[in-house]
């Protein structure tokens, strides 16, 4: 019997310490408020429609003129290359530049091998039917002083994906706390704190220039799905 009125005892301590009256915050710095905190989640899937890259030149040459000149020139070629598959002017835009020498360090002493320019450009292609295409263009024209770092895909406009992630997770949220309620023999209130947080899960892509087989087919590239995942934080008053 005492171990029972013990363990009511406990019961009455944690249901006051989740909530009293209507909600009202809880003891301490009162940087939370009481309640039933839960965590919803949802996710949504969709179809990627733009494929996000960054390429370029890296070029070594004996001096730094003609490092210059030389990747001025093939980088020009990228972008007309990339021009000329559609691409538009305003989604080429340069994202890195640098200029520095290179050393062979295999000797006693350092010696000046050449002078590295690199000249990358960050590429938006919106119509990923033909992105193989442009890549294996964008490449040609480079020569093999071109460089492709990474590949991304992602969703140009996902608000419609958001709200539904967005309303998934609510609903995950809003059913733990009811069941929570009705095993604490408590009813539930208003939500009194909401907090979000938003998460792109987009399978890595792989670039590879021996992928153009004999007959000159395009390099595939291949969206996949890309996965939105809205998690929320919810305290529910009691009451």
């Amino acid at each position: 019997m005492r171990r029972l009125l013990l363990l009511v005892a406990a019961s009455a301590v944690a249901l006051a310490a989740c909530g009293t009256g209507e909600g009202a915050p809880s003891a301490g710095d009162g940087s939370s408020a009481s309640g039933i905190n839960v965590t919803g989640q949802g996710k949504v899937t969709g179809t990627p429609d733009t494929l996000t890259l960054t390429l370029g030149v890296s070029v070594l040459r004996p001096t730094v003129d003609a490092a210059t000149a030389d990747a001025a020139a093939r980088a020009a070629a990228i972008i007309a290359a990339l021009q000329a598959k559609g691409v538009a002017e305003q989604d080429i835009q340069t994202a890195n530049y640098s200029i520095y020498p290179e050393y062979d360090y295999n000797g006693t002493t350092p010696r000046l091998t050449g002078y590295r320019v690199q000249n990358q450009l960050e590429v938006k292609i919106r119509q990923l039917d033909g992105a193989g295409g442009v890549i294996d263009a964008a490449a040609a024209a480079g020569g093999d002083d071109t460089v492709v770092n990474g590949l991304a895909f992602s969703i140009e406009d996902n608000s419609d994906m958001l709200q539904m992630a967005r309303t998934a997770a609510w609903s995950d949220a809003e059913a733990k706390a009811t069941q929570l309620a009705q095993l604490a023999g408590v009813n539930l209130g208003k939500a009194v704190t909401i907090t979000e947080n938003i998460e792109y899960d987009t399978p890595p892509i792989y670039y590879d220039r021996q992928a153009t087989d004999s007959a000159g087919a395009a390099t595939p590239i291949e969206p996949g799905q890309q996965e939105v995942m809205v998690t929320v934080q919810i305290t529910f008053a009691i009451g």
